[in-house]
C-alpha cells in the first residue's frame, strides 16, 4: 500500500479529525495563556513530558525538562498564573503552529498522533523560535476527546534551553 493510500485511510477514521481539532484548541489556549481551560483538556492520570534525551522512551528513568502528572501540571499552572514567579511576570507572547500530523497508533479508546510544532515567541524585545516533534495520545472513548499524554521533543533539547515562562 502506498503512503498516500495509507494516510488517506488513517485520516478517514472519524476519530482523527476531533483529535487534531483538540490539539489545535490546545495550542490556541496556550497562546492565550488560558491555562485553566487548557487544564480541562487533559484526561485524569495524564502525563506532560519534555525529555532532554531526544530518543528516550523511558521518561520515568530519564532526565526531563518537564515530567508532569495531574498534580504537577496544576502546580505549574498555579506558578504561571499567581504573579509570584519570574516566569509569570516575564511570560512570552507566543504563536504555535502544529502540522505534519501522522497517526502512530489507534484503537477503540485512544488515538496517538505525531506532529511538528513551530513556536514563535516574543519576550523582552526579542523574538525566538522553538521547534519540536510532538506526540499526543488522545482518549477518544468519551463524550469529548481528552489528552492522555503529550511528549514534546525539542530539536535543541540537548543544548542550553532558557527557562521559557510558558508552557510548550
Amino acid at each position: 500500500m502506498s503512503v498516500e493510500t495509507y494516510e488517506a485511510v488513517q485520516l478517514s477514521d472519524p476519530r482523527i479529525a476531533p483529535a487534531i481539532e483538540l490539539i489545535w484548541r490546545e495550542a490556541h489556549l496556550l497562546d492565550r495563556k488560558e491555562y485553566q481551560k487548557w487544564d480541562r483538556l487533559w484526561a485524569p492520570g495524564s502525563r506532560y513530558v519534555i525529555p532532554i534525551d531526544p530518543d528516550t522512551e523511558d521518561f520515568a528513568s530519564a532526565l526531563n525538562m518537564v515530567y508532569d502528572d495531574d498534580r504537577m501540571r496544576r502546580m505549574r499552572i498555579e506558578r504561571l498564573t499567581s504573579g509570584y514567579s519570574i516566569s509569570a511576570t516575564a511570560a512570552a507572547r507566543t504563536v504555535r503552529t502544529l502540522s505534519r500530523f501522522l497517526v502512530q497508533h489507534r484503537d477503540d479508546e485512544t488515538v496517538e498522533l505525531s506532529s511538528a510544532q513551530v513556536l514563535v515567541g516574543y519576550r523582552r524585545e526579542e523574538t525566538f523560535v522553538l521547534g519540536a516533534d510532538v506526540t499526543h495520545r488522545i482518549r477518544v472513548d468519551g463524550a469529548e476527546p481528552l489528552i492522555e499524554e503529550k511528549i514534546i521533543r525539542l530539536i535543541n533539547s540537548t543544548g542550553a534551553v532558557n527557562a521559557s515562562g510558558f508552557l510548550l
